[in-house]
């Protein structure tokens, strides 16, 4: 299992790929392969067979997974790609932190 920085919410940028320099959020994280499901992000396309009888079948995209180093977090504040970092309180809790504003996420 990895460590993983980011979470489920926050909005990021592909940097490699066949989406570079699209952006999304994470609607999904999969801690246990260091991957993101990301929405609008590395879709794909999906044939559905009709489930009832007159019902024609169509083709849908779906969104995969994609590498999590594929991906750079993109600030609420400053609007820059860039790292986390964090910051330990008082109370001994740690807060995620930009590394290029310094501002709390």
């Amino acid at each position: 299992m990895i460590k993983l920085k980011i979470k489920k919410g926050d909005s990021i940028a592909v940097v490699k790929g066949k989406d570079n320099n699209k952006t999304g959020k994470i609607l999904k994280v999969f801690p246990e392969t260091g991957r993101v499901l990301v929405e609008g992000i590395n879709l794909y396309k999906k044939n559905v067979k009709p489930k009832k009888q007159g019902e024609k079948g169509q083709i849908i995209s779906v969104p995969r997974s994609i590498n999590i180093s594929n991906i750079q977090f993109v600030c609420p504040s400053c609007g820059a790609k860039t790292r986390i970092g964090y910051t330990i309180s008082e109370k001994k809790e740690k807060n995620r932190i930009c590394r290029k504003c310094k501002a709390s996420i």
